[in-house]
Formats: structure tokens, sequence, C-alpha cells
């Protein structure tokens, strides 16, 4: 009768946990609130209909620039704490998943006690002795989860740990276009230097050919003292740029977590490693929600998904088993003779009556940051079309600018070889000499400064688009 009671009493609790089903709201990803293409034409340049992003290794294929970058994602602690992170989180999806089983302990107990019971002698010994020896197995507090709340926690913690694998691969995109832009940056300010250094030699010249002339009798003080600004201006720059470069190297160490074997440095922005591949367009912006922040996002609105049901499992009534089996006995020889054997059974219904609110405001709660979670993941979307917009936007006439700071530098050559040939037969003033010489100088740090931004736009790209994808 016993086991037929266990038996009805188990088949009913299977079927109310079957019938419960879970109480959760169904998920459907929300609908994107941008345009189905990314932006092309005009400013953004021409797209070709058939581009798809790239991978790092791709997008950055130099071989110093390649060994850097694995070197940071060796060494950065930014990903190591990431990576940290999600073994936490999927700790404690491990630990809330466990939940759903029942935890089954094992016990041995050994009892010797000597009880006084003071009765007088003609009713028998004064005291009582007791020897008592215990093996059993038990469930304590098993949750049966008749309407889901467990298993919707358990899902919510599941999101929750694969939200934090998405945060680790966007810590991972964020250490990779850092890395890069910081490399990029230490390659312009030693172009920079490197310009700088040219300048002041070919400056120097210009003074000392100035002063010849002053000496000779051609020439004015007024021309040395024009020659002697370009130079100071020149030597003012290198003690500017050198401190930067240094500054720059020490920023990339850091990203890095190591320092940057100086074969893995750039010699400037014309080193052959500093050029990158082109990051195209022509895409539908259905692969942003690919992004590491994207679907961090999502998972984050399916926790909270989850945790709706977890909330409306609370207004039902629980249910919580604790049983035990085993063998007792006054001694161990005879701890598994006939008629030691010992059970117990206690099933505890619980249904909530009065909770002064604290269910129903629970239940608000999570709506709430449902709802909450549903607009990050919807600003997610736009942040990520805004930036692949704005990074095409500044790669659209890249090319064009280029060509014409570099027609500018051409120029401004020309004009500064003509005009020191006529300073040089007195057919000019030096004045002239000076103005070209100026502008060249200016024309050769804006042409190395837009080189930087239009890597930078490749970067920025290639982040925008969340990576390989």
């Amino acid at each position: 009768m016993i086991r037929r009671a266990h038996l009805a009493l188990g088949t009913a609790l299977a079927l109310l946990a079957g019938c419960a089903g879970p109480l959760e709201p169904p998920y459907h990803r929300p609908a994107a609130p941008v345009p189905a293409d990314l932006p092309s034409g005009g400013a953004y340049g021409a797209q070709a209909s058939d581009a798809r992003p790239l991978d790092w290794r791709t997008a950055f294929p130099g071989r110093k620039l390649q060994g850097v970058i694995q070197l940071a994602l060796d060494q950065s602690r930014d990903l190591r704490i990431a990576a940290a992170q999600v073994e936490t989180a999927q700790a404690q999806f491990q630990t809330q998943r466990a939940a759903l089983l029942p935890a089954i302990s094992g016990t041995a107990s050994a009892l010797r006690a000597q009880e006084y019971l003071g009765l007088p002698s003609q009713f028998g010994p004064p005291d009582f002795n007791l020897t008592e020896y215990a093996l059993g197995l038990g469930v304590t507090n098993y949750q049966v989860d008749l309407f889901g709340r467990v298993r919707s926690l358990t899902r919510a913690a599941f999101f929750q740990y694969l939200a934090s694998r998405e945060g680790r691969r966007e810590a991972e995109l964020t250490l990779i276009s850092t890395t890069v832009t910081d490399w990029l940056t230490l390659a312009s300010d030693m172009s920079l230097l490197q310009v700088s250094k040219d300048t002041l030699v070919a400056a120097q010249a210009s003074l000392d050919l100035a002063t010849a002339r002053l000496d000779g009798g051609v020439g004015t003080a007024l021309d040395v003292a024009n020659a002697r600004t370009v130079v100071e201006q020149a030597r003012s720059d290198i003690a500017r740029y050198t401190t930067q470069v240094a500054q720059d190297r020490d920023a990339l160490d850091l990203e890095v977590g190591t320092q940057v074997p100086s074969d893995l440095l750039p010699t400037g922005l014309d080193d052959p490693d500093a050029v990158l591949t082109h990051v195209p367009g022509g895409l539908r912006s259905s692969l942003l929600l690919a992004r590491p922040d994207v679907r961090q996002a999502e998972d984050q609105l399916r926790a909270a998904k989850a945790d709706i049901g977890a909330a409306r499992a609370a207004f039902f009534p629980s249910l919580s088993l604790t049983s035990t089996g085993g063998v007792t006995s006054a001694s161990v020889a005879s701890l598994f003779s006939p008629g030691t054997a010992v059970w117990s059974f206690a099933p505890t219904l619980t249904a909530p009556i009065f909770q002064g609110g604290a269910n129903l405001a629970g239940l608000k709660n999570a709506k709430a940051q449902d709802r909450l979670a549903v607009a990050q993941y919807e600003k997610a979307i736009q942040t990520a079309f805004r930036e692949t917009a704005d990074a095409l936007a500044a790669q659209g006439e890249m090319s064009r600018r280029l060509a014409a700071q570099q027609g500018l530098v051409d120029a401004a050559a020309e004009s500064l070889r003509l005009s020191t040939a006529l300073y040089e037969r007195g057919q000019n003033t030096y004045l002239d000499v000076l103005t070209a010489r100026r502008t060249l100088y200016a024309a050769q740090q804006s042409l190395i400064t837009t080189r930087l931004l239009a890597a930078n736009t490749v970067v920025s790209l290639y982040t925008a688009l969340g990576g390989g994808l």
C-alpha cells in the first residue's frame, strides 16, 4: 500500500509538472529600428553589392601588426578580466541548473548516550544507556518545479552566461581595434618626427646659405633671421615628437599588456606593414545583429523574459520534498540485518496567501526590466547603425582627400625648388623661399595626419561591423 501511495504521488507530481508549462512570455526578436540597408552613394562612396566584412587577420595583413595583435590577445589584462567574468557567469549558471535535480546526501552516525532516570533501585537501574548506529541516504528540501520557476531562473542564468561571452567578444574586438590604433598612432608620430628632422636638415642648409650671402655682402640680416625661424621651429617639433613617440610606445605596451619587441614596431606610416585592407561596404544592416554588443543586449533581453516567468511562478504553490532511507541498529555487526531499515517521506506544499505585495512588486519589476532590456537592445542596434554609417561616410571620400593632399605636397615641393633656385641666383627675396618651405612643411604634416585618419577609418569600420562576422 505504501509503495502504491508513493507511486500515485509521484505520478501526480509528474503530471502537474508537465501540465504547468512555462509561465515566461514567448520570445520574439524585436524589429530592428533602422533601415534594411546601410547608406551608400554620395559621401558614403560606391559600395559593392557582394561585399563581406573581414576578420582581423585579413583586415590587418601586415606581419608586424598581426604580431602585435596576437601578443595583445595573449597578454592583455583586460581580456583576462573579461575571460574571468565569463567563467564566473558560467559557474553561476551551473549552480542554478543544479537546482533542477534533487541533491542526495549520504549520512553515517553513531550515538552513545547515558541518561539518569531518577527511579528507585527496586524499579530498575538508575540510568539508561543507549547505543545506536545508522547509515542512510536523504533528499532535503527538493523543490518540485511545478510551475517552471526553477527552469525560468536557470534559463535566465544561461542567457546571462551567453551575454558574458558576448561581452568577452566585445572586449576582444575593442582590444584589437585599440591596439591597431595605438600602433598606427606611433607610426604617424614617427613619420612626423622624421619629417621634422628632414626639414631641420634642409632649413639648416638654407640658414647656412643665407649666412654666407650676408657675409658676402649680397644677403640681408632679415634673410638670416627668417631662415633661423624655420630651423628653430623644426627643432621644437623634433623635441615634441620625440616625447610623443616615447609616450606612444608606453601606451602601446600598456594596451598589449607587455613590452612590444622592437621588431614589431613600425618605422613610420610608410612602413609596408602599415597598409590595411579596405573594408568593403554594400552591406545589409541585418549583419549588425551579429555585433557582440548587440548580441549581448539580446541575450540580456532573453534573460529578462525568463525572469518574468520566475516572477509569475511565485504566485503559485510550491512543493518541497524531504525524504530519507537507511538502516539503524544498536551494533555495527547487526546494522544490515533484517528489520533494521528505516525511511521517511515528508512532502510540504506551501501556498502564498499574504506576502505584503512582494510577489506583485517582483512581477512589476521583472516586466519593467524586460521593457528596459527591449529599449537597450533597440538602442544597441541604432548605435551600431550610426557607427557604421559614420565610418562609411569617413571612408567614402578618403581616397580623393588623400590624392588632393598628396597633390598639395607635390606642388609645395615644386614651389620650394623654384623659389630656392631663383633666390640662389638673386632673382627674388628669401621671403618666397621661407613661405614655400613653411607651406611644404605644413603640407607634409597634414598628409601624414590624413593618412593616419584614412587608416583609422578602416579600423573604425572594421570595429563598427563587429569584426569578423
